[in-house]
């Protein structure tokens, strides 16, 4: 399958995206996930979409002009219009995944003609919770361990927090990670992700009433398997919000990187 790969021109610094296949244009975003994450799944759509996927700004090969610059949804957002704009496109469907279904469902509020389906899979709103006040007291702690403690004192915080800690606790630990040795370009990233971001996705405020009156189809994404996790929780209290039930997916918050052609054919599903 061949894969172009192009970089845009946005306010503040540049973006770095890939283009796969033919077909109705098919967006596919996380954050802080690039579009490194989503290669096998987007190869698997490849044959039904135009598949686009990107590095969200600040992360990878997405540089900013200034990097102390926070990434908020509503920037993500729109950046995600300025993507559409360079490929000559009025809408399209998308696919967003934790931070990326944030990035989505603030576009589809902000400029909803330019989205028919957004499928937001497991967004943390955590806003959107009775313990809101709790969870976000928890994100602005884990924030802090980034500026006290480090790098690995913040992922072993957000970790606990969004519900591995139970299930898995020596993943929880250097000593857990499989010898697994990050990149510079990894450390840069999760820094910037608890440093400029993390607190700015969690803590969104969703207008769902205006969600809901809009005209972008939303699809609210739950893991089969992510009963045990926080953004569990935020689905569902997102789904109740639109007047639904959310759509199981294969795997649990990353089921897409573990399973991408099964979670290929149930996003399919969902857009059909």
């Amino acid at each position: 399958m061949t894969t172009t790969t192009r970089t845009l021109t946005v306010p503040g610094g540049r973006l770095h995206y890939e283009v796969r296949g033919s077909g109705p244009l098919l967006l596919l975003a996380a954050s802080p996930m690039g579009a490194d994450a989503f290669a096998p799944m987007a190869d698997a759509l490849a044959d039904r979409y135009t598949v686009v996927t990107h590095d969200p700004r600040g992360i990878g090969r997405s540089p900013l002009d200034d990097p102390t610059q926070d990434s908020t949804p509503d920037l993500r957002a729109d950046d995600v219009a300025a993507l559409l704009d360079a490929l000559q496109a009025d809408t399209a469907d998308m696919f967003g995944t934790s931070g990326g279904a944030v990035t989505g469902l603030a576009l589809a509020v902000r400029q909803p003609g330019r989205l028919r389906t957004l499928v937001a899979h497991e967004p943390p709103l955590l806003r959107l919770l009775p313990d809101a006040t709790a969870q976000l007291a928890a994100v602005e702690d884990t924030v802090a361990a980034l500026h006290r403690d480090g790098l690995g004192a913040a992922w072993q915080r957000f970790m606990q927090q969004a519900g591995y800690h139970d299930e898995h606790p020596e993943e929880n630990t250097e000593e857990g990670a499989g010898g697994y040795e990050p990149s510079q370009q990894d450390l840069a990233d999760g820094t910037r992700f608890f440093a400029h971001e993390l607190w700015h996705t969690t803590s969104y405020r969703l207008d769902v009433a205006a969600l809901a009156a809009g005209p972008v189809r939303v699809v609210v994404g739950l893991g089969a398997e992510s009963h045990k996790l926080l953004t569990y929780r935020t689905s569902i209290a997102l789904a109740e919000g639109l007047g639904g039930t959310p759509v199981d997916y294969p795997g649990e918050h990353t089921g897409f990187v573990g399973h991408p052609g099964a979670f290929a054919e149930a996003l399919h599903a969902a857009l059909r």
